[in-house]
């Protein structure tokens, strides 16, 4: 058995997993409204006007506290997660779990420490705690402050309780008796050292890569940009590396990938591709440019932002056998037999990240 050294309250929050799979398809309505822009769709939506305005000024200003958070970005992060919470998706996903249907006992306070990379990036380990009954403490990225408690604050509203069940903390976290921590290589051993002698998932730096075998389309590789530049490249699901076949002409990547080409534009972004080149051209390394993306031959996986490495092979078998050996490194692989050119930052409610289940972690606390 587990300690309970948290002092916090071990009351279930009365609410059935059929009241839950409701606010979360209610949740999703509105994140959808919030995706596109939308004012104020009315009182359906389940908000009155000022409550609606609040998220909407919380996503416009999600730059102050990240750059690279700009309000496209956000919202279409808003838009991504409105698709997946909806009847057609959370349903099948849930009926995966039949133990989400009984009374959860005992309830367990969980820690968890959320990244800040890319937005609403912590969002799928506060719905899974949530989801599963138990107390959830959670830590917010100091990128990204006020996002997910907003959105605990409106699913709140759809499920009362819920602000009692998932509580945020600026501080430490205090006594906990699990936890779920995502950070870098170097935070992750800091976490592994803190919280060894609780269970645990604690995630490590990853990044995506690509396989092309030549007969992409154009539409596809132009897809594949969304995977490249989405988020400006900072997530785990964006891909730093393309395997392409011995004969692969680049220029055909090149034209599909310069729609993208006014992200140049982004000041952090522009920075980073303008010290990279300087740093690469005092080196005397060889690359290619378009002006917006610096491209590299090179046998690594994770890429600085604004470039992308590539590989090239021969036998896709080999290729196969190679990236198996780095699946600790490799959060997902875009291809045309795996996830689907442009479709790297939708991962399902069960695409859990370092392919650790998340919700079976908590489900079987005890």
């Amino acid at each position: 058995m587990i300690p309970n050294p948290t002092g916090l309250p071990k009351d279930p929050v009365a609410l059935t997993l059929a009241e839950r799979s409701a606010a979360l398809v209610q949740l999703g309505l509105v994140m959808r409204s919030w995706g596109i822009g939308a004012n104020w769709p009315g009182h359906s939506c389940g908000l009155n006007e000022t409550e609606y305005e609040e998220v909407d000024q919380a996503i416009r200003k999600a730059h102050v506290y990240n750059g690279w958070a700009t309000e496209a970005n956000v919202r279409y992060a808003m838009a991504a997660w409105g698709k997946a919470l909806t009847r057609e998706v959370l349903d099948p996903w849930m009926a995966l779990y039949p133990a989400l249907e009984r009374k959860r006992e005992p309830i367990r306070t969980v820690g968890a420490v959320l990244a800040g990379n890319v937005p609403l990036v912590g969002l799928h380990d506060v719905i899974c705690i949530w989801l599963s009954g138990h107390q959830a403490k959670v830590k917010s990225s100091a990128q990204e402050p006020h996002l997910i408690p907003a959105l605990m604050e409106v699913l709140d509203r759809f499920a009362p309780g819920t602000a009692q069940q998932v509580t945020f903390t600026s501080d430490k976290l205090g006594p906990v008796e699990a936890v779920i921590a995502t950070g870098s290589n170097n935070t992750a051993r800091y976490f592994e050292h803190y919280f060894g002698h609780l269970p645990r998932i604690v995630r490590r730096n990853r990044v995506s890569v690509a396989v092309l075998d030549g007969t992409e389309t154009l539409e596809q590789l132009q897809a594949l940009g969304e995977d490249v530049f989405r988020y400006f490249g900072l997530g785990c699901r964006n891909v730093s590396k393309v395997y392409v076949p011995q004969d692969f002409q680049l220029d055909r990547l090149f034209e599909a990938l310069y729609p993208w080409h006014d992200i140049i534009n982004h000041n952090k972004y522009g920075n980073n591709y303008d010290y990279t080149r300087a740093l690469w051209l005092l080196d005397g390394v060889t690359f290619l440019e378009n002006g917006f993306l610096l491209v590299k031959e090179d046998a690594q996986l994770p890429s600085p932002v604004a470039t992308l490495f590539y590989e090239r092979y021969r036998d896709r078998g080999e290729l196969d056998q190679q990236i198996d050996s780095t699946r600790e490194q490799v959060q997902c692989i875009v291809s045309l037999t795996n996830v689907p050119f442009g479709k790297a930052q939708h991962p399902g409610l069960g695409d859990y990240a370092d392919g650790v289940d998340t919700l079976r972690f908590l489900l079987d606390l005890a």
